[in-house]
């Protein structure tokens, strides 16, 4: 038969499972960074349903392989009972190429878990077992590329898992991994269930309708253990369930035993087992083990099992494994071993380290297997050998240099989306296809296919585009989730962002936009009493001209909406509620986007914008707007404590599911420019554009005697073409716009801390301010005047509404990180002119009054920042400040 042309071997045959990856710490490096590998296209793999199945239905591509050509990439849908078929000829445009039904081959319940290419065949692996763990089964359909016909079935006589082939794509060798129950009572869902797995091994020699299968047991003929299996120090060596297999050049075939902790070699010209060996135990230091709404990592595992899932060859002579863990551990990253078990190289925690310097940091695992590593693969490609490595928790792979197995060099990280478990090396075409099994339509998460290539050109809108610098202390600065950004008042190469509530500690962020990509070098807790400020949601930040900020945090309910004003060092020092008329209109959805000025009588004025409109009972469903389908824009007068308010109308949108909202306010001259968007992500993202409003002169304001003026939008900047750009999957949630100094243009998108979202940062250079909206001078430099004196201890809040009765929460234990306030203050720029002539000013009736005009209260704040970076592809060196 025709053989699997040795071009494509290494990809589609001996590498195509999930990845995982380790990545020693970010270093400074130069502007000039290279990226080998650039994201060509992310393809959804929804789009390839059958004809009649609902797009919302679960479909998934996990395991994939590629034909000989490295034209059509087959794909894995256990949720669909299906595997897919893709045309990836062109890798910037894939195209769905339809699919093959396992109800046509066989039953309808049964499930794919594995596929390969031979030649002008791939082979099938379908688990048959339906649930009945007494008694697995399981079979290989052999169909034709070309023509999808099924030629052959094999029996495998239990429950498979993984295939690999072969260089030369003669033999085959499966893992009958036989799993247990997790749910079995008796054994508290752990081992021995028996029966025990094998290996089955199948000569791909003539007609397919003459192949059979050949076993490699670990027992003999009585079924008693053999003594090559015992002594290796696995755990319940009686009941091994093979996991993943992967073949070298000398036909030698190395398979994890997972849950057993350990790994085997055999060698397939003789299916003699030739080495087992423990995978070992891990001792992992610096790392953060605990759910508890932080990032922290200075904590330790000691004694964890590596428990590996994938493994592949580096070369004849030492294998790499993806340590995910399964029932007892998992060390958080991968090993490279010799074929006797010594470790040559250990991961340690540099995975998680490369999560927190990307963004990447998963919360809600800390406390479990963190960024669990579960793929691996192994490939060279234009004369470098590189290992690919999945984080399944936190969508990345990790690109290293393995021509040294003793000393792996991280290369760079590529961005995916939910879940990589599918890593295809496809040498011959410089390809990578990683397939994301993650799929939940209801949450807009959805499985892909995501391709990069070496030496392709970097996307429009590199990736990735913000990174985070290593401390005085070794780590790297964690963070995540940026939901705000703001320019600094004193240099225009500095900017802030701010975690949201995606963090119980509420941190502010330091931001070197002349680095490239963007370096994030410092993080700081807002303070309240001198400790971690609690119930702070930052979904708006700017600095005052004294070095400290104003934040806008957003309540859970309208009443717990709060201006925060802080000191330069992040202590609260103000906190101001919204008047009660508007506040008890407010759902879930409040302040987003805060940015202050001082007016022409010396006082400063905030503006804040509310998210979504204002409702006549938050507290009913269906929701029902109070003034139609506008957002709130409210200016709070410091000096006098008074609150105006405008209203903007929102884009309609008429989509299942979505809304649309304001999600940032940045003053430009007398003018504000909002961030208007969608709640779609992916293919659906519709709208995310910056829209400029002119703000009315005082006459006006005093005309409309306190009800609300709606204000008409000007200019608009569609941002969703750059949000495309990555090549990846459009982020639903760019919350955070800001000019900087020198009238550069910033805006980043909100990672979710990875609910529901893969986690990638987004962090867009959008040009010169004057060129997009309509300024009062070239560069677009704002105002800068003196601040009116902050109020006295005992007079903050007067004029604003009673204070709370209740006292502010205890704080949170913790640190403080003091910082320096601006070296100095920005020239005075031009005075602010009106964009437009305006027209009369509409106003709307005011809504009924629900109790006092107004509240504030003083408390002790912190200020944040927010800055985010876009991923696809990067390494993971930073760019010096020039």
């Amino acid at each position: 038969m025709k053989r699997t042309s040795s071009i494509f071997a290494a990809s589609a045959l001996v590498c195509s499972l999930g990845l995982g990856l380790a990545v020693p710490a970010l270093a400074d490096g130069d502007e000039n960074v290279e990226t080998p590998f650039a994201r060509t296209a992310t393809f959804p793999v929804y789009m390839n349903a059958p004809e009649g199945v609902d797009p919302a239905s679960e479909t998934v591509a996990e395991i994939s392989t590629v034909s000989e050509d490295g034209n059509t990439l087959i794909y894995t849908d256990a949720a669909g009972k299906r595997i897919g078929f893709l045309d990836i000829t062109d890798p910037n445009t894939p195209k769905g190429a339809g699919s093959v039904s396992l109800a046509e081959l066989g039953h309808a319940d049964d499930q794919p878990t594995s596929v390969a290419v031979a030649g002008e065949y791939v082979l099938v692996v379908i688990d048959e077992t339906g649930g009945d763990f007494e008694h697995p089964k399981g079979r290989v359909d052999v169909l034709k590329v070309s023509t999808r016909e099924k030629v052959a079935s094999i029996d495998l006589k239990g429950q498979p898992d993984s295939i690999a082939i072969n260089q030369d794509g003669s033999i085959a060798a499966i893992a009958i991994e036989n799993q247990r129950d997790e749910e079995r009572k008796d054994v508290k869902g752990g081992l021995p269930q028996m029966p025990t797995g094998f290996v089955q091994t199948i000569k791909l020699e003539g007609d397919p309708s003459t192949w059979s299968a050949v076993p490699v047991n670990f027992t003999d003929d009585e079924g008693n253990v053999l003594d090559i299996v015992k002594s290796a120090r696995l755990d319940t060596p009686e009941d091994l369930e093979p996991e993943y297999v992967s073949i070298n050049s000398k036909n030698e075939l190395a398979v994890t035993l997972q849950e057993n902790n350990g790994v085997a070699i055999i060698d397939l010209n003789t299916n003699e087992i030739t080495s087992v060996f423990t995978a070992g135990w891990a001792n992992i230091d610096g790392i953060d083990a605990s759910k508890d709404g932080d990032i922290l990592p200075t904590e330790s595992l000691n004694g964890i099992p590596r428990e590996p899932d994938a493994i592949a060859w580096v070369d004849d002579e030492h294998v790499a494994t993806a340590n995910e863990g399964d029932w007892k551990g998992g060390s958080r990253g991968w090993t490279i071993f010799a074929t006797d078990g010594e470790v040559i190289w250990d991961a340690g925690n540099s995975i998680e380290e490369l999560a927190n310097a990307y963004g990447l940091h998963n919360e809600k695992r800390a406390g479990k297997k963190g960024p669990e590593i579960e793929g691996l693969a192994v490939a060279e490609i234009d004369g470098v050998r590189y290992a690919f490595v999945a984080s399944e928790r936190s969508n990345f792979v990790a690109v290293y240099n393995v021509n040294d197995p003793s000393n792996p060099t991280f290369e760079q990280l590529l961005f995916t989306t939910n879940g990589p478990e599918g890593i295809l090396p496809i040498p011959g075409r410089n390809l990578l296809a990683v397939s994301s099994e993650t799929d939940d339509a209801s949450a807009r998460v959805r499985s892909a296919v995501n391709l990069y290539q070496l030496g392709a050109d970097a996307s429009e809108t590199a990736q990735p585009s913000i990174v985070s610098a290593t401390q005085a202390d070794g780590h790297v600065v964690p963070w995540t989730a940026l939901g705000s950004l703001a320019g600094s008042k004193s240099d225009a190469s500095t900017l802030y962002a701010a975690s949201d509530s995606a963090l119980d500690v509420a941190y502010v962020y330091t931001i070197d936009a002349s680095a490239t990509p963007a370096l994030i070098t410092e993080r700081r807790a807002v303070k309240r009493d001198g400790a971690h400020a609690e119930g702070i949601d930052i979904e708006g930040l700017t600095q005052r001209e004294d070095g400290g900020f104003w934040l806008a945090s957003e309540g859970k309910t309208g009443d717990k909406n709060r201006l925060v004003r802080t000191d330069a060092d992040l202590n609260i020092q103000e906190e101001i509620a919204l008047p009660e008329d508007v506040s008890a209109h407010i759902g879930k959805w409040g302040l987003e986007g805060i940015d202050a000025r001082v007016n022409e009588k010396g006082e400063e004025e905030v503006f804040v914008a509310i998210q979504r409109p204002l409702w006549k009972d938050p507290s009913v469903k269906p929701l029902e707007e109070a003034e139609g389908n506008v957002a709130r824009i409210g200016r709070y007068n410091t000096t006098t404590k008074e609150w105006n308010w405008y209203t903007v109308e929102l884009t309609a949108t008429d989509a299942k599911g979505d809304w649309m909202g304001l999600s940032e306010l940045t003053i430009v001259d007398n003018t504000l420019v909002l961030i208007e968007r969608d709640k779609l992500n992916g293919p659906d993202a519709k709208v995310k554009q910056l829209v400029q409003v002119a703000l009315p002169s005082e006459d006006e304001v005093a005309a409309a005697n306190g009800a609300p003026i709606a204000l008409g939008k000007g200019k608009v900047l569609d941002v969703l073409p750059k949000l495309r750009a990555t090549n990846g999957w459009t982020q639903e949630k760019l919350e955070g716009f800001t000019v900087a100094k020198d009238g550069s243009m910033y805006a980043v998108t909100d990672n979710d801390g990875l609910d529901d979202a893969t986690g990638e940062t987004v962090f867009l250079r959008l040009g010169k301010v004057g060129d997009a909206f309509d300024v009062a001078s070239d560069e677009g430099e704002q105002p800068s005047e003196a601040l009116p004196p902050d109020p006295a201890e005992g007079e903050t809040g007067e004029g604003a509404g009673e204070a709370p009765e209740k006292p502010a929460p205890a704080p949170a234990d913790g640190p403080s990180n003091p910082i320096e306030a601006p070296a100095k203050a920005p020239s005075k720029a031009d005075q602010p002119i009106r964009l437009t002539k305006p027209e009369k000013p509409k106003t709307h009736v005011s809504l009924p009054r629900t109790g006092v005009d107004g509240s504030a209260y003083l408390v002790t704040a912190l200020g944040a920042l927010v800055l985010l970076g876009v991923g696809g592809t990067l390494v993971a060196r930073s760019a010096r400040k020039h």
